[in-house]
């Protein structure tokens, strides 16, 4: 497992960066780069004791630089042109370290398409009576069978979700509790492998350490979805520019992650297509007057659609609020019922709670909500991250989701099971369906 390694030393680097005390964080985004810089004060559990995947409190660090810059050579989430994207990421991490006046050596990173896939693993171990060692979790991790996933896919990551010794389940750390067996349900997340070799890539062209690397879908759950939402059970819609990412969650870990290729930047091309204005122009239309229910004050309601191509009648037309709602409304039902199918698949509807939370830049057209209540039938609220330390107001917003939690991620990252011994030739080979199996028998 060659990531295997990979994913090791990268831990040793995030390790490293403590040790400094400064980590950048990177949110590659099809629509925006983010970069947000921090600084670790030594408190909080900055070490490797602690419960077993416990995400705890944002504690320990404290934002002192942020930036974004317009994404270059990103589509669906993913780098397409690498000098392009290089450059636009030397542009955030610099003006970052910049305002935090400080040289970053180690970035932790996230980006969100690359077709990820979902695994539900268990096993099963006897102890025969004795406390349950770190040893013995390394052992029933190890016996988890991993599927054939395929040549060009990488795990991203593989976190143990439920402990049970005997029939005691729901456990989060077992060590030091005696019990007959020790069992283990893991959730598995695969992507395509180019996606992430393109990103380490170019990572360490603008001369940076990779200090980690997750999927937005999971770090957007973390920073917008509440304690109980994230316990009880919760999906998390990240509506990005150029993809959809969607996690759910439930005993406080992520076990399940998919991404629909549309985002906002979709609905923004349907406008430039429809009013025939330039992408640019038709962002601001967007921003500005967009929408997706209409009622009878829209029809009267004229925007004014200028250009300047310099023909003067062109440039002069009005569009009522009523049509651009008729351009953008077919395309946000797409993604949404995109999203309902993918939930569906992953068998949202047995969790005892089916709370909805949409974030991300999209998550801001006016009556989404009600929309997406419609369409996925079920409560849904609007989700901003999490406060954080010295985060500046303007990146407080649902479209710094996915940044906000990669900075929680940083700062109190779940265990993997990298980060237990396991012999590394263990690979057993029994495919296993896409699913999360275990959603039906332990909830």
């Amino acid at each position: 497992m060659d990531l295997y390694d990979s994913q090791r030393s990268m831990r040793h680097m995030r390790k490293l960066a403590m040790q400094r005390g400064v980590v950048a964080i990177l949110d590659v985004g099809s629509s925006k780069i983010a970069c947000l810089v921090l600084r670790f004060d030594g408190s909080g559990r900055m070490s490797d004791e602690g419960e077993i995947g416990s995400l705890a409190g944002q504690s320990g660090f404290r934002v002192i630089g942020a930036a974004t810059t317009r994404s270059r050579g990103v589509r669906f989430g993913e780098i397409t042109a690498m000098q392009e994207t290089e450059r636009a990421v030397r542009t955030a991490l610099q003006a970052a370290q910049k305002m935090a006046n400080i040289r970053v050596d180690h970035v932790i990173a996230c980006f969100s398409g690359a077709e990820p896939r979902s695994y539900g693993l268990d096993a099963q171990i006897d102890l025969e009576g004795q406390v349950v060692s770190e040893q013995d979790v390394a052992q029933v991790l190890a016996s988890c069978d991993v599927p054939e996933y395929g040549e060009d896919r990488e795990v991203l990551h593989a976190q143990p979700v439920n402990f049970a010794i005997d029939n005691r389940s729901g456990l989060s750390d077992p060590r030091g509790q005696l019990g007959n067996s020790l069992s283990v349900d893991m959730h598995m997340l695969t992507v395509n492998a180019a996606a992430v070799q393109h990103l380490a890539h170019c990572i360490k062209r603008c001369d940076l350490e990779l200090a980690g690397i997750a999927s937005s879908a999971y770090v957007s759950g973390i920073s917008a979805l509440v304690e109980d939402e994230q316990e009880l059970g919760a999906a998390c819609i990240d509506l990005g520019g150029g993809s959809t990412s969607i996690s759910i969650f439930i005993g406080k870990h992520m076990i399940y992650a998919d991404s629909v290729r549309m985002g906002g930047d979709h609905i923004t091309s349907d406008i430039s297509m429809g009013l025939q204005v330039p992408t640019n122009n038709a962002e601001r239309i967007k921003t500005f007057y967009g929408g997706v229910h209409a009622t009878g004050m829209d029809d009267r309601e004229m925007i004014d659609i200028g250009g300047d191509t310099g023909d003067y009648e062109h440039d002069r037309r009005t569009v009522s609020r009523a049509e651009l709602i008729g351009i953008m409304r077919p395309r946000v039902e797409e993604i949404l019922e995109e999203v309902r199918a993918r939930l569906d698949a992953a068998g949202f509807d047995h969790l005892p709670s089916q709370q909805i939370v949409l974030t991300g830049g999209g998550s801001q057209i006016p009556g989404l909500d009600g929309l997406a209540s419609k369409i996925l039938g079920q409560q849904v609220r609007l989700g901003r991250p999490l406060r954080v330390h010295g985060l500046p107001q303007a990146a407080t917003g649902p479209s710094f989701a996915s940044a906000v939690g990669l900075a929680l991620f940083a700062a109190n990252p779940q265990d993997e099971w990298w980060d237990f011994d396991i012999p590394a030739d263990r690979y057993p080979a029994r495919s296993l369906k896409r699913a999360v199996k275990w959603f039906r028998d332990n909830w």
